[in-house]
């Protein structure tokens, strides 16, 4: 079984995939984490990024030259998708390859799982939901970023309304205890499939 877990930022996905590791032994890959490693070790990306951008996309020392990916990045939709059609094939094949190494169930943690097309993937879908208001000072906090950042990266993602339409299940993450959700998710969606 494959769980998509996936919520806008600030939700607090990080955290419930963390805990899902630590309490239930499900292995979480994290497909933040594994676009900048492919970015970096597969040759067919760093092929494609160099033909997009050019060789300064790269440092000498093949190194991701982050402000240059970032600047083509964020100039817009168009360029974003771009270098989206390159990375999230790459990611996706990735996780499937990763998935059949483990045995039982497995976790995928995105923040733009359903954006990403990652749905097709997974058997069901974990959206950890929070106000606004939470997310936003969550996320200002943890990164350092200012208010008007973090607004331009929520609207990049889908809405909280979008994620709640295709989720299985949802954990509220407003200051309410999360562990008896995350067992409650754990009982009907995971136990019964073993």
């Amino acid at each position: 079984m494959r769980i998509g877990i996936t919520g806008g930022i600030g939700s607090g996905k990080s955290y419930i995939a963390r805990q899902l590791t630590e309490h239930f032994s499900i292995p979480v890959y994290d497909c933040d984490r594994a676009a900048r490693r492919l970015m970096v070790e597969s040759p067919e990306v760093h092929e494609a990024l160099v033909r997009l951008l050019g060789e300064e996309a790269y440092t000498p020392e093949g190194e991701l030259c982050k402000p240059v990916v970032a600047s083509y990045l964020f100039a817009s939709a168009a360029h974003a998708a771009q270098v989206d059609a390159i990375v999230h094939p790459a990611v996706k094949a990735d996780f499937l390859r990763w998935s059949q190494v483990h045995e039982g169930v497995v976790a995928l943690e995105s923040a733009i799982l359903v954006e990403a097309g990652f749905q097709d993937v997974v058997d069901c879908l974990l959206v950890v939901s929070a106000p606004e208001a939470i997310r936003l000072h969550r996320a200002i906090q943890r990164d350092g970023a200012g208010e008007e950042e973090v607004r331009r990266r929520m609207g990049q993602q889908a809405t909280q309304q979008t994620l709640l339409q295709v989720a299985d299940f949802v954990i509220v993450n407003d200051g309410r205890p999360l562990q008896p959700q995350l067992e409650e998710f754990v009982r009907r969606f995971v136990i019964k499939e073993n």
